[in-house]
């Protein structure tokens, strides 16, 4: 689990032993793991559809509001993949008790995908109930079989902090407005911040986040697949949004396909580039793996909520093509893009132990194109990411010509 794991422990109870990765335990992802992640698909896109719904309303204040309520609902739900990611590094996912926990994890997600909707009205209490008892059953679960294993105090651990983030959970959930946002976003900073300071709890100690360093080329695979599956949503819902409609397709909405559609591609293309296919090995080399591996999955989080911002971007253009383009709508159509390049510029930092110029100066070309498309229609303002985008995509085709594959050097 995030936060969780020993390098330690090879002694204990003798089941629990049998639960966790051997050495010769494959390192690829395994099929319920891939299951749990088409599960994440349906919640994030009705993530993205309810943010679309959102920033389309008239009031520019709801606008805003969308976007902070679409980042207090995708922060959870990421977080339950990132806990599970940690948990399958730690024991093997092949083992059918593992196996149970991965599939009820994905029936607890759609749950939450199908509270989302109106996640901050009438189905508050159910999303909050059904993501406590999700993220605090597992690890009770998982310590109860753990029995004498050193390992079950982490869980243990673990468990007394999402007992105290159930706290502003529920309270959030039975206080309407912005208060009960507020007390969402005190949940989250909890269980994030006390994962990063390694789970502290009374007579249980601390721990540092070890799983990078038992299994990091699984970690590697499991988050490809995450950013992998973040764009496939992206693709899902401008394509739903141009389908979802009877009668003839307009040519802008056409244009506003491809567009999304390049976009994407363009997305996936700076990713994969050297970095995104080595920060595993480049994790496993590094001197202190927890720590580089801890950077890494920062900079996934970044470039998924800006895959995520992105895609509301494409879909809301599908239903406003043309008119005015307000402040909010290139929050998600430029900021989306320039979140996503932050993201991938610190995996570069990762891998290679530099700074990414060409990601760098595409982010600020973004932010100083807002002042002149805020007096452009949303179709021209989403068509100026993938132009920047190429660009990077161009920068790096020209760096690596004529040069040998270049390998890891994560930072000393």
């Amino acid at each position: 689990m995030a936060g969780m794991g020993s390098a330690g422990a090879a002694k204990g109870d003798g089941r629990a032993v049998g639960l966790l990765r051997g050495e010769r335990s494959q390192q690829q992802a395994s099929f319920v793991e891939l299951f749990l992640d088409l599960v994440v698909v349906f919640a994030l896109n009705r993530v993205v559809a309810s943010s679309a719904a959102g920033l389309g309303s008239a009031s520019a204040t709801e606008q805003w509001m969308a976007l902070l309520r679409a980042l207090l609902l995708v922060l959870p739900l990421i977080w339950v993949w990132t806990v599970t990611a940690y948990g399958t590094a730690r024991f093997d996912p092949r083992g059918n008790e593992v196996q149970v926990v991965v599939l009820v994890t994905a029936f607890g997600v759609l749950l939450l995908g199908a509270a989302i909707p109106d996640a901050f009205g009438a189905t508050a209490l159910a999303f909050a109930v059904t993501y406590v008892a999700l993220q605090a059953g597992r690890v009770l679960v998982l310590a109860l079989t753990l029995r004498r294993h050193p390992l079950r105090r982490l869980y243990l651990a673990a468990l007394f902090w999402f007992c105290v983030s159930a706290v502003p959970w529920f309270l959030g959930a039975v206080t309407a407005g912005v208060a009960g946002m507020l007390l969402w976003l005190l949940a989250i900073a909890i269980e994030y911040g006390a994962a990063r300071i390694g789970w502290p709890a009374p007579r249980l100690g601390r721990e540092r986040i070890m799983a990078w360093a038992y299994a990091p080329e699984h970690l590697g695979d499991r988050y490809r697949q995450l950013l992998m599956i973040a764009l496939g949503e992206a693709i899902l819902a401008v394509g739903i949004a141009y389908t979802d409609r009877s009668g003839f397709r307009s040519l802008t909405q056409t244009l506003g396909l491809l567009i999304a559609f390049l976009t994407t591609v363009l997305l996936w293309r700076i990713y994969a580039y050297k970095a995104g296919d080595l920060f595993g090995t480049a994790i496993e080399q590094a001197k202190d793996p927890a720590s580089l591996g801890r950077v890494a999955a920062g900079a996934h989080l970044l470039m998924i909520i800006g895959v995520v911002a992105t895609a509301a971007g494409h879909e809301l253009v599908q239903t406003h093509p043309i008119g005015h383009t307000f402040p909010s709508w290139l929050a998600v159509i430029i900021g989306g893009p320039a979140l996503y390049l932050a993201g991938r510029a610190l995996l570069e930092r990762v891998v290679f132990n530099r700074v990414s110029r060409p990601r760098l100066i595409g982010i600020a070309v973004l932010l100083l194109l807002t002042l002149p498309l805020a007096f452009a229609p949303p179709l021209a303002a989403v068509a100026a990411a993938p132009a920047v985008l190429l660009g990077i995509a161009v920068a790096d085709i020209r760096r690596a010509a004529g040069r040998l594959p270049e390998a890891p050097a994560p930072p000393g």
